[in-house]
């Protein structure tokens, strides 16, 4: 019998891993990252590559296999996200880029197709990014109007887009910013990569007080602060009812429930890997022991690619970056894409 104890027990659990183990490493350089986007790079060039009339091959391609850089998690790419949308950026891209970010970094393609066999591997990769594009075009569409008038009420530049000469200074400080989040989240050993994270955090300090006019880093921090009031909160809360979830719907449990290659198995699948939370990697060897316990390999792809792309967490984020109904509507495209693909790949694997 569950206890009120042990539900309290694991909500209060899943918060304090995750303050541990993913605020410093991945959440904390995410924000700065997009503090900077919000604040360093201009519209026009947001604009140019991922706006409404931006060519469309060159915006869904860029923001489709992003993932494969930053492997970050569901909740890490949030802030990223808002960045790019904060800067006028359009929502089929954005939606993308959300998307593909945690669903297909390298790391994570490499070790599924290790430890769960190449098919899964191969079909992850493979979907994923196409996913990213037909998700973000879906959404694009649906929510035409209301785009071309957001792009419209938009201000067509702020402070820093009247400011020219130092781009290339702006380029380094947040590509420097991507590498301490690359750096932080590398599986070196702490002996290795802890001194160069120092280092670049240093050279980002440098930067600060050399490069740059005193206006210019109180925007990025100002603007780094406004994205960590607007998301932390809520993504906190997630992760707490994702812990209390996790111990009243068990990975065992769904287990039982996903065992053949049906509509269902598979629909269930999807919806559990929406709600459920997954670190970057930590899916791989969850659906391992799923598959173990008899999970068929249609509802393990389906799990692959609704889970690491969505977490109760990153919907109530989402939700306060977009809104109730484009939330609501992206992550329905994510279940019923994920479980079409599911029930698929199980008919070809057999």
């Amino acid at each position: 019998m569950i206890t009120w104890q042990a539900i309290l027990s694991s909500g209060w659990g899943a918060l304090i891993d995750y303050v541990w183990h993913h605020t410093l490493t991945c959440l904390v350089p995410a924000f700065f990252i997009a503090g900077a986007i919000a604040s360093f790079i201009s519209k026009d060039s947001v604009m140019k590559y991922f706006g409404l009339d931006a060519n469309k091959f060159l915006s869904y391609s860029i923001a489709s296999v992003s993932g494969a850089i930053l492997a970050v998690c569901s909740c890490t790419v949030l802030p990223i996200f808002a960045g790019i949308n904060r800067r006028g950026a359009g929502l089929g891209p954005a939606i993308a880029f959300l998307y593909s970010g945690p669903a297909i970094n390298i790391l994570a393609i490499i070790y599924t197709a290790r430890l769960l066999g190449p098919g899964l591997g191969l079909a992850r990769a493979i979907l994923a990014v196409l996913f990213a594009v037909a998700i973000g075009l879906m959404m694009a569409i649906i929510y035409r109007k209301e785009e071309n008038q957001k792009n419209k009420e938009m201000p067509m530049f702020n402070a820093m887009d009247n400011e020219k000469g130092n781009d290339l200074g702006r380029l380094v400080f947040i590509a420097t910013l991507v590498l301490i989040l690359l750096t932080a989240t590398s599986k070196f050993a702490n002996f290795i990569k802890w001194p160069f994270v120092i280092a670049e955090i240093f050279f980002v300090v440098y930067m600060s007080l050399y490069w740059f006019e005193r206006s210019e880093i109180n925007m990025w921090l100002s603007e780094t602060w406004n994205l960590m009031k607007l998301i932390v909160p809520v993504l906190l809360i997630g992760v707490f009812f994702a812990g209390v979830i996790e111990v009243l719907l068990p990975p065992a449990w769904v287990g039982r429930f996903v065992g053949g290659n049906t509509f269902l198995g598979n629909f269930i699948a999807s919806i559990s890997g929406a709600f459920m939370y997954f670190a970057t990697l930590t899916e791989v060897p969850i659906i391992k022991t799923l598959l173990n316990l008899g999970m068929g390999r249609g509802p393990a792809l389906t799990l692959l690619l609704a889970g690491p792309a969505l977490s109760l967490p990153s919907m109530l984020a989402i939700q306060r970056i977009i809104g109730t109904k484009k939330m609501l509507t992206f992550v329905s495209l994510v279940v019923v894409f994920s479980t079409v693909a599911g029930l698929l790949f199980g008919v070809i694997m057999g």
